[in-house]
């Protein structure tokens, strides 16, 4: 683990103490669970989007030799039948 400082307003301070006597952990722990809910609630970095469009690259099969080209009809026949 790492070591840092950080500071709470006294109205923070006084609800964190609270709660952590409540759950009886520590205080670090329960800024360290909070700090891992904001992290999982954090949108996903540029590159990590780019990772993830990337794996669906050649996942799907549809069939037919010629949707490079065709693309626009099949999209507009897609479209028709919603």
């Amino acid at each position: 683990m790492v070591r840092t400082q950080i500071q709470f307003t006294l109205k923070q301070a006084r609800a964190l103490r609270e709660m952590a006597l409540e759950r009886k952990v520590s205080m670090a722990s329960l800024v360290r669970q909070a700090v891992d809910l904001f992290l999982l609630s954090a949108p996903p970095s540029l590159e990590e989007r780019q990772q993830r469009a990337l794996t669906v690259i050649g996942a799907f099969d549809s069939g037919r030799s010629d949707v490079a080209e065709e693309h626009d009809r099949y999209l507009a026949e897609a479209y028709e039948t919603t």
